[in-house]
């Protein structure tokens, strides 16, 4: 019971860790504007190719690493291929350094960095203006991010109203005992104290263990 309560503590902790980095991350860069840069994002070349790959996957609400853009653009081989995984990434460091790129934080120590734009519209060294997505496309994406918070907060609800429970029924379960033990250690057992709090004790755990199924 003790390790299942932990478990649902860590699944509740990484869920409200994840959501504001993520969706509200992805709120930004659904509300930013042109950003001006001072690199080129001409149509065919790497930085351009680069920066579409990321938009694919954050219209997915995925943020990738180097391996899934390069996996995407230009096949499994390329994606094992050492040399070129470091091209990709230098590049990819020269766009943080112009404001295209933003690397997340990893969510493990020894896992791949990931990379989402900064905004799905730029304003190029050539002051050509250049748009990822088209406005139907932000418009959907608002939606889905919308509806994943509401299911966020309703999951987040229910947890909480489980959690109540659950620490009710524990704290009802360990009066129930101490009572049914205190009776058991008195001389003459007290039939009207002890088959309530057993009867109480037993109910309870099976409630407890109903919900923690």
């Amino acid at each position: 019971m003790l390790f299942q309560l932990k478990l649902l503590k860590g699944v509740n902790s990484l869920s409200q860790r994840r959501l504001p980095s993520e969706v509200e991350f992805l709120q930004d860069i659904l509300a930013a504007d042109y950003k001006i840069t001072s690199i080129r994002l001409r149509e065919g070349e790497y930085q351009y190719d680069l920066a579409k790959a990321i938009a694919s996957f954050q219209l997915e609400l995925n943020f990738p690493h180097v391996k899934d853009i390069i996996q995407r653009l230009y096949g499994e081989e390329k994606a094992d291929d050492i040399s070129f995984i470091r091209k990709i990434q230098t590049i990819l460091k020269k766009m943080e350094r112009n404001n295209v790129v933003k690397i997340l934080p990893k969510r493990k120590p020894w896992a791949l960095q990931r990379y989402a734009l900064s905004s799905f519209r730029f304003e190029d060294v050539d002051k050509n203006r250049v748009e990822f997505v088209s406005d139907q496309q932000i418009v959907q994406m608002k939606d889905r991010l919308q509806s994943m918070m509401s299911q966020q907060d309703a999951s987040a609800a229910r947890l909480a109203n489980s959690k109540i429970r659950i620490l009710a029924l524990v704290f009802t379960l360990v009066l129930s005992y101490a009572a049914v033990l205190w009776d058991l250690m008195q001389p003459i057992i007290n039939p009207i104290i002890f088959i309530p709090a057993f009867s109480i004790a037993v109910i309870c755990s099976l409630m407890l263990g109903r919900t923690l199924s």
